[in-house]
């Protein structure tokens, strides 16, 4: 479908005031990279503003200027789809700290040179600031419903607790309201592994060549892992061996799902850059909802007005339903409405961005009440 007919607008704003931080710091001259697919009303409002996952960016509908793929929920957004673009105006903005023009590590410092590790680190309730920050700028002073699967649920979770009167509904898809222990110990050795590449060069590599592709690739591989579901790569994989029939006895990629593992991780660098990785990873690790309320999740949503809508996944290990329920219980706590499903599917955690139709009624059915 042309982008004529989309009405589909990729821009960049700079926000016209510096940046308030939660770690205390400020940031000079934001600019905020972002994608609108429809058109905004008279009364301004059928606004939805969209939250990306951790390797996604802006490009909902259009191709990845990088990759040439799709946009990576193209299946769901865009006229007469779920998500209907000839009804609701569309908008999702790379996060901050981002890497597809947002500004983050990759963005030059007042001093011409790149920020690298100079960066402040940031947490994902920044993130939804600067996006309010753009909604302000575009003149949305409420959207029609807040919508985010995994990292994105962590902001729509955020955006709903912390500006709650800009919202309408909140829709959640495979997310939670902190990271667990477990999701932390996976961030860390994907850190660690880009850290130890020697051509990380402390974060300091642009400009260098090549920066460390090497680390990046293996913590994109140990992350991909806990996207996916054990049932689902034994039916895709197995045990079957990679263009051979025997093994070889050494250290090449045997196995078909070794093989599909570093082809993951090498396409990853050509997309990412590894400082963001390092950044909102850890915005992701320091999300802790309740902690920023008291300490009570209930508390977060005590002055919400929005509807929510909570979607699990029976084999999402990475985000499972029991937290999704804990949100749910939070929310009936503080009397919220709320409705909550788990859906089933083979997919693990990646299955809010794959073909679910189950999830496309639940869905469309919550945006048209």
């Amino acid at each position: 479908m042309a982008a004529a007919e989309l009405n589909l607008v990729n821009d960049t704003l700079v926000l016209p005031a510096p940046l308030p931080l939660d770690g205390g710091q400020s940031l000079e001259r934001v600019e905020i990279a972002y994608e609108t697919i429809g058109t905004l009303n008279a009364d301004r409002s059928n606004a939805i503003l969209l939250f990306h996952a951790l390797t996604m960016d802006q490009h909902v509908v259009s191709a990845h200027p990088k990759t040439g793929k799709p946009g990576w929920w193209s299946k769901s957004v865009g006229p007469g789809k779920v998500i209907d673009t000839s009804r609701f105006y569309v908008i999702c903005a790379n996060v901050l700290g981002g890497c597809m023009g947002s500004t983050g590590p990759a963005s030059p410092h007042a001093d011409g040179k790149p920020w690298g590790m100079r960066f402040p680190v940031i947490t994902i309730r920044d993130m939804v600031r600067a996006q309010v920050a753009l909604l302000d700028a575009m003149g949305i002073d409420k959207v029609h419903a807040v919508i985010g699967g995994s990292m994105g649920g962590m902001q729509a979770l955020s955006f709903a607790a912390n500006w709650p009167e800009r919202t309408g509904a909140a829709l959640v898809i495979a997310s939670t309201a902190r990271h667990s222990a477990q999701n932390i110990a996976f961030h860390e050795v994907g850190r660690q592994a880009i850290m130890a590449d020697p051509k990380w060069e402390g974060g300091d590599y642009y400009g260098a060549g090549k920066g460390p592709e090497d680390g990046l690739a293996v913590a994109r591989m140990a992350a991909h892992i806990t996207y996916l579901s054990e049932a689902g790569l034994t039916d895709k994989f197995g045990r079957r061996l990679q263009d051979r029939s025997a093994k070889t006895f050494g250290f090449d990629a045997d196995f078909q799902v070794e093989s599909y593992l570093r082809h993951q991780g090498l396409s990853f660098t050509d997309r990412f850059d590894a400082n963001s990785y390092l950044y909102i990873t850890r915005a992701m690790d320091y999300f802790d909802l309740a902690e920023e309320h008291g300490g009570r999740l209930a508390s977060a949503f005590a002055t919400s007005k929005a509807r929510f809508c909570l979607i699990s996944f029976d084999t999402d290990w990475l985000y499972p339903t029991a937290e999704s329920r804990t949100i749910a219980h939070a929310l009936n706590a503080s009397g919220a409405p709320v409705s909550f499903v788990e859906l089933s599917a083979p997919f693990g955690h990646d299955s809010f961005l794959l073909d679910v139709p189950a999830q496309d009624r639940v869905i469309a059915g919550f945006l048209n009440q």
